[in-house]
């Protein structure tokens, strides 16, 4: 568990920042098909929670459940049950998922998807990845079969997935914000893909953005944002922040 989160390079510590009144949020970092890692942080939250039976308790995802790990299909079904008993869960959309559903509906969208850790994906889902240097038909029938192979409960689970949620001062998202652009007026390729421009970025967001997506060795606390994703698939670390009241802190699965 981590007791404190090292900061990468100075930045002002984030202004005092609340949740509403006798809730606790829940926000789990990138979990890219580690179901394992994803089962040992719940147990975490479901231990830690005993703290707060009082309270109203959120699991928020941030998105990127599936690609690169082992698991992702299992990944999917997990999520898809109710999470924690008790618990409400709010489940982002990555931009990993988006590349998922774009090789579903767009063939064009295969080549990428499957560099970006898809191949992992379909073996998850039983269906044989093509080569990297497989020709367009080779594609094409991964495509046609994990299409067949994708539960409608997973695809429904997929589709509802949410571009972001706010809670009291927070805002969560996968990837970031457009700085300088109103809350309401962001796009959804920003929310899951933004990087420098958002990492880089030192103005007040009007609530303290908390994402995944870019990988830190630890959270990374800074005036206008917090960055959860430690890079579970290849670190075995799937971190969470937990907030209640205006104290944060964070739980870790090592």
């Amino acid at each position: 568990m981590f007791g404190f989160a090292r900061k990468l390079w100075s930045d002002p510590e984030p202004v005092a920042s609340h949740v509403p009144r006798g809730v606790r949020v829940y926000a789990v970092g990138d979990i890219h098909g580690r179901l394992d890692l994803l089962d040992q942080l719940l147990a975490q939250i479901d231990r830690d929670a005993v703290s707060g039976a009082d309270l109203v308790k959120y699991l928020v995802f941030l998105g990127d459940y599936v690609d690169r790990g082992p698991d992702s299909a299992m990944v999917i079904e997990r999520l898809c049950r109710e999470p924690l008993p008790g618990f409400g869960a709010i489940h982002l959309r990555g931009n990993h998922e988006a590349a998922m559903m774009d090789f579903i509906e767009k063939p064009e969208a295969g080549p990428d998807w499957l560099e970006y850790g898809g191949r992992a994906t379909l073996a998850s889902y039983g269906v044989p990845a093509p080569a990297e240097d497989a020709p367009p038909e080779h594609v094409e029938e991964a495509r046609q079969r994990f299409a067949a192979a994708l539960p409608p409960h997973h695809r429904a689970f997929l589709a509802g997935l949410r571009s972001s949620v706010a809670i009291g001062d927070y805002l969560f998202v996968h990837a970031g914000i457009r700085p300088g652009l109103p809350l309401h007026r962001q796009r959804d390729e920003d929310l899951l893909w933004i990087r420098r421009e958002f990492l880089t970025s030192h103005l007040d967001h009007g609530k303290l953005v908390v994402h995944g997506h870019t990988i830190v060795e630890q959270p990374d606390i800074r005036s206008n944002r917090i960055g959860i994703d430690t890079g579970a698939y290849a670190s075995n670390r799937l971190t969470a922040l937990v907030l209640e009241g205006g104290e944060r802190r964070f739980l870790c699965t090592i």
